[in-house]
């Protein structure tokens, strides 16, 4: 089973649409993928279900579930401050510990509206899963200027793209 993470919980996000895509690609090698999409985590989580209240939060424990439950998962990454989104970090931070994500297989595809398609987001957040036991696939998709190809649709109009994420979606099912 393959989980995609949709990386931020901004409504509407380019993220998500980007995540959507990608789920397409992975059903046309005939992958059905599970979207994770961090819009539905509680508004109250890192309260409400982290810490002294671990597993007692059952929106929270549906989504842990999505990941723990996959062999492979795809996070989709913007860019925020040089860095992926807080909230990703805490959903990480509240998945179980030792396990989780433990000996799982990740994909990583960065988004930035500047020229460098999210590379500093994917580099901490390769840091982090390496030292949660996850293995990290070497080919990171980086997808720059993603305002100029990205329509409000989901459509990617850059081929190059089209082209990178194909490739890592070849090599993520293969690994």
């Amino acid at each position: 089973m393959i989980t995609i993470i949709a990386g931020t919980n901004r409504p509407n996000s380019r993220a998500r649409r980007v995540a959507d895509f990608y789920a397409e690609l992975l059903a046309e090698q005939g992958v059905v993928a599970h979207l994770l999409d961090l819009t539905e985590l509680p508004l109250d989580f890192t309260t409400s279900a982290l810490y002294h209240n671990t597993g007692r939060h059952d929106d929270f424990n549906r989504l842990v579930a999505l990941a723990e439950e996959a062999d492979k998962l795809v996070f989709v990454v913007p860019e925020y401050n040089c860095s992926f989104p807080g909230v990703l970090k805490a959903f990480i931070d509240g998945l179980p510990y030792p396990g989780g994500i433990r000996g799982k297989k990740a994909a990583l595809v960065g988004l930035s509206s500047g020229n460098q398609g999210g590379i500093l987001p994917l580099n901490h957040l390769t840091d982090v899963l390496m030292y949660l036991g996850t293995a990290v696939l070497p080919e990171r998709v980086r997808l720059p200027f993603i305002d100029k190809h990205l329509t409000a649709e989901g459509l990617i109009t850059e081929p190059l793209y089209h082209q990178l994420l194909r490739e890592q979606v070849t090599r993520l099912l293969a690994f």
